[in-house]
């Protein structure tokens, strides 16, 4: 968490920088092999050298980007959560609860479908 904590300490509101770390624990603590980087002032995790996901604070929201492909092949999913989406990245309320499920099967499909993938973004 380490390489996380300036970005943290720089959240204003004790509640976002907590929930912030609660996230980025858990992607960790999951995702053991995920490589936890710090680019583009935005918290992210890649795998052999490609982005898997990426997060980002909002004043009414948290933005997590599993990219175009991600967005996509959960659509759905996404819509049930009741989190709202955009072409690459969907938004966490930070008054409702975080959908681990969704997190999980959205970070194993970037795992898996950029297997092979040599370049950092698709």
């Amino acid at each position: 968490m380490e390489i996380f904590e300036k970005y943290l300490a720089g959240i204003d509101h004790p509640e976002q920088r907590e929930r912030t770390e609660e996230i980025l624990t858990w992607i960790m603590e999951k995702f053991p092999n995920l490589k936890p980087e710090f680019k583009w002032n935005t918290p992210m995790f890649s795998d052999h050298g490609t982005y898997i996901i990426g997060l980002s604070i909002a004043k009414h929201h948290l933005s997590i980007s599993p990219e175009e492909a991600g967005i996509e092949q959960f659509a759905d999913d996404i819509k049930q959560a009741g989190y709202s989406a955009t072409k690459g990245l969907f938004r966490i309320p930070w008054n409702e609860p975080v959908n681990y499920d969704l997190l999980e099967k959205m970070i194993a499909f970037n795992i898996e479908d950029k297997a092979d993938f040599t370049k950092f973004w698709r």
